[in-house]
């Protein structure tokens, strides 16, 4: 199948902006916020701006977007207030990707704060369960660095949160997450076994987007931060084996990787374009 590749791109001056800036850096799907990351805001996407963002995806691109959730999001949360902010802000993000016919919101589990694994669990749970999902667009629960008392940072994690769902959920895995949280993909073989693991766990049947991200920062350390494309500890090696792998050849790419050293999104969608045996 051709490779689906782009990048987190940005929607200022209009969520309809965000199929050009795709286009400028050669992807062909991707991902947007539908707002700022670091408040509490609902989407406001007009009808109009909606219809061109449709109409240009259709166009332009071959798809899928993904909708990535507000950071302050946690489904974990044993508070009580924000479980309820938490809940307002997925729902909106389900009926914005329902208005731009985006198949998919990405969230992480967030962090139990005390509540413990199992806990923490139930509680996403719960949300999830308490979410009116349209029937065309699906949630992504995103694997994390499980720093802290983070949860989705162990497959385990992803696993028990679609056991405990009454929803239908699924996963995106993001590599440079994978990495921090102790799963190896620094070689051939480590993506490979690596692979098989969260399969036995997990399945791949639910995995359905993966954040193509190196890291700056060893295996294992929990510590999240993004490098170019083989230029971090997973390395070339790493990241052509997971860009070729035959289960996961089908799964669109999200870049999220730095702006910097005078490379931005561009130049690590072609790299991912370079790496890729078509």
């Amino acid at each position: 199948m051709s490779l689906r590749v782009g990048a987190h791109v940005s929607i200022a001056g209009g969520v309809d902006n965000a199929v050009d800036n795709q286009v400028e850096v050669g992807g062909n799907c991707g991902q947007i916020f539908t707002h700022s990351p670091q408040v509490w805001q609902d989407p406001n996407i007009g009808e109009e701006e909606a219809d061109r963002f449709r109409t240009g995806t259709e166009r332009e691109l071959d798809g899928p977007w993904v909708i990535h959730t507000s950071y302050l999001v946690n489904l974990c949360t044993p508070k009580e207030g924000l479980r309820e902010k938490s809940l307002d802000s997925m729902q909106a993000e389900l009926d914005a990707a329902d208005r731009l016919d985006i198949p998919y919101v990405n969230v992480h589990l967030g962090a139990h704060t005390g509540a413990g694994v199992d806990g923490g669990l139930d509680n996403a749970a719960s949300v999830i369960d308490d979410l009116d999902v349209p029937g065309d667009v699906t949630i992504l629960i995103e694997s994390d660095a499980g720093a802290g008392t983070k949860l989705g940072g162990e497959f385990e994690h992803l696993a028990g949160i679609i056991d405990r769902t009454e929803t239908d959920i699924d996963v995106c895995l993001d590599t440079a997450h994978m990495f921090a949280a102790g799963y190896d993909l620094s070689s051939s073989d480590a993506v490979d076994e690596t692979i098989a693991t969260f399969d036995d766990i997990v399945g791949l049947d639910h995995l359905r987007y993966i954040h193509l991200n190196d890291s700056k920062h060893a295996c294992g350390t929990h510590k999240d931060e993004h490098a170019h494309i083989g230029e971090g500890h997973i390395g070339e090696e790493g990241m052509e084996r997971i860009v070729n792998h035959p289960d996961l050849v089908e799964v669109p790419f999200a870049l999220e990787t730095p702006t910097e050293n005078g490379r931005s999104f561009a130049w690590n969608i072609q790299r991912v374009r370079d790496l890729r045996a078509e």
